[in-house]
């Protein structure tokens, strides 16, 4: 168990470039997946399309691990994608870092993939026996076969076909050697947004943070069901399926996305704002300073402290300089090692009533190490309050969730879990506070919390890890 980490999993970023200059994608690419960093750790790669010929890097480490400038410098072309990832299916390995290259008949594809398929089992058997070869253990590798079945010399059409076979959630960004392919799933579960470089060309990302740090101007979103295609013509869009209700993540409001980005334009920040209102009407309490843990809890930390009158504070300092590669703690450190990624800012708790708030409690492992830090600083009571419900049921579509026994929502009643991790209260929004505080009402999946998936989803497992023969 990771013990400095206690929330849901990150999914993976995505990013694609076509623009006119070849000197400057790679770095574009690499300055927007650093904005995209949050969204997956464990690996980073580009690819890029220079006059039909691909060139592409990637490996295990964050983005400012994996490129440098010599790797950069030999990465030039006028169509790039890029990837980050985090393994919601599939090992940690290099053999799995995206985005996936496939040479097929006259031409090539560079697959990004954000988002986690449910049907990849039974489609990965099906493309064995018909010839099909796979290098990675990874779904991605299924669109990408697919695609290459399919591929008759029209690229958009093999991509529809392809895309109407998989059951899921999917943001993809496709290079070939004249055009970049954006496009999202029916439900639009992933985000998806389509950015204009001035007089240069287009860019499609997972969120719109990515589109500030690399100077494009945000066009619009890539609406569910669709497929944007640019080319040196211009952008076309293709709706190949309009026949499902929309479905937008609520996670990636609650914890997953960038603050500073817009998702399906209601920006983050406000969003856990709200949420932080809605909740201190919902579940209020008396309390000296309300603080937040660190960096997700933020916004509603302030939000409740806005609402409530009660003065917002500073009680948790992080440590944001660990690295993925920390060294794992032994068993004799375990208790102590939390301390390296949190602190406890002493002065400002002693003898205070403290309302923490965090944006979710999944196991609760970490929550009760906070909750002992706070009164060990001198906090004479500590109530947390948490700005989305209780997680309760897995996630099948890109997010890494435990199974339901690991989920302390799923097993314990409110007042147990607040035993359990020694607060003196604990309190969750509500489903509908969430809603209301993210303002998209019907047009989120809320599953993880209400158990109502967009469509059937397997029965056994959340986290699908092929084994290559």
């Amino acid at each position: 168990m990771d013990i400095f980490c206690d929330k849901l999993k990150e999914e993976c970023g995505v990013i694609g470039i076509f623009q006119e200059d070849i000197n400057s994608i790679s770095r574009r690419l690499c300055f927007g997946l650093v904005a995209l960093q949050h969204r997956g750790q464990e690996s980073a790669g580009i690819s890029v399309i220079n006059e039909g010929k691909t060139k592409y890097y990637k490996d295990m480490g964050l983005v400012q691990e994996v490129f440098d400038d010599t790797i950069l410098d030999k990465l030039e072309g006028t169509i790039g994608v890029g990837h980050v990832r985090y393994s919601t299916t599939g090992d940690s390995l290099c053999e799995n870092a995206q985005p996936l290259v496939v040479n097929m008949k006259n031409t090539s594809i560079s697959l990004a993939h954000n988002g986690n398929l449910i049907n990849a089992t039974e489609l990965r058997d099906e493309l064995y026996d018909h010839g099909s070869l796979f290098q990675t253990s990874i779904d991605s590798e299924v669109i990408a076969n697919l695609i290459a079945v399919n591929y008759e010399g029209d690229m958009p059409k093999a991509v529809s076909k392809s895309i109407a076979r998989v059951k899921g959630s999917f943001a993809l960004v496709i290079g070939t050697n004249d055009m970049l392919i954006g496009l999202r799933d029916p439900f639009g579960l992933r985000p998806l947004v389509l950015g204009k470089l001035e007089g240069e060309g287009y860019v499609f990302a997972s969120e719109t943070c990515a589109l500030d740090v690399i100077g494009a101007e945000f066009v619009r979103n890539v609406e569910k069901g669709e497929m944007v295609i640019v080319t040196e013509k211009g952008v076309e869009s293709i709706f190949y399926d309009e026949s499902q209700k929309k479905r937008l993540c609520s996670f990636e409001y609650v914890y997953f996305a960038r603050p500073d980005s817009d998702i399906d334009e209601v920006n983050v920040f406000m969003a856990r704002e709200r949420a932080g209102r809605i909740l201190a009407n919902e579940s209020p309490v008396e309390g000296d300073m309300v603080i937040a843990v660190p960096d997700s809890g933020i916004a509603a930390a302030i939000g409740y402290a806005k609402e409530s009158g009660i003065p917002y504070g500073t009680g948790l300092i992080k440590n944001k300089y660990l690295g993925r590669t920390f060294i794992k703690p032994d068993q004799k450190s375990r208790e102590l090692a939390v301390r390296l990624k949190l602190n406890v800012l002493k002065e400002n708790i002693k003898d205070k009533r403290v309302i923490l708030i965090d944006d979710s409690i999944v196991r609760g492992t970490t929550s009760k190490k906070i909750v002992t830090m706070l009164r060990n600083a001198g906090a004479k009571e500590v109530h947390v309050r948490v700005s989305s419900p209780p997680v309760m049921y897995s996630c099948y579509f890109g997010i890494d969730t435990p199974s339901r026994k690991a989920l302390v929502g799923a097993e314990k009643e409110i007042q147990d879990i607040c035993d359990m991790i020694g607060a003196d209260s604990l309190a969750y929004i509500s489903i509908d506070g969430l809603k209301k505080s993210i303002g998209c009402g019907e047009n989120l999946c809320m599953a993880c919390f209400d158990g109502d998936y967009p469509m059937e989803v397997p029965k056994k497992s959340n986290k699908f890890v092929f084994e290559k023969n």
